[in-house]
């Protein structure tokens, strides 16, 4: 299974993507929304799911979820922040998000919550 983390912060991504990569998964990465979106487009990287920081670069609102979701529906976006408003969050269900990830979350958190939005365990 392939995820792709968009984080512009490079420690956090790095955690991340070296966390789930113990798990399994094959990580793609990116640092901003162009780079997300490149990803997202490309044929060959096809991600399974997504997790995705609010605030980046270059968008800082729900539009790179918008079109995440527009680009790849069958894929579950995990959003990642720490300005979790009520109206944000309310936008993002509406958009499709599967869940929100409050920052600073645990590491070990990931596996399960990536498992659960793909639709259970993944086979042996």
């Amino acid at each position: 299974m392939r995820v792709l983390v968009v984080d512009d912060e490079a420690l956090v991504r790095w955690s991340v993507a070296e966390t789930l990569r113990a798990h399994g998964f094959e990580i793609i990465e990116a640092s901003d929304a162009h780079g997300a979106l490149a990803a997202i487009r490309d044929p060959e990287v096809r991600p399974d799911a997504v997790l995705l920081d609010l605030k980046l670069p270059d968008s800082d609102d729900l539009g790179l979820l918008s079109a995440i979701r527009y680009a790849r529906p069958d894929a579950p976006v995990i959003l990642m922040t720490a300005f979790g408003t009520p109206e944000v969050l309310d936008e993002a269900r509406r958009i499709g998000v599967f869940t929100v990830l409050d920052k600073p979350f645990e590491l070990d958190e990931l596996d399960p919550l990536i498992e659960r939005a793909l639709g259970g365990p993944r086979p042996s």
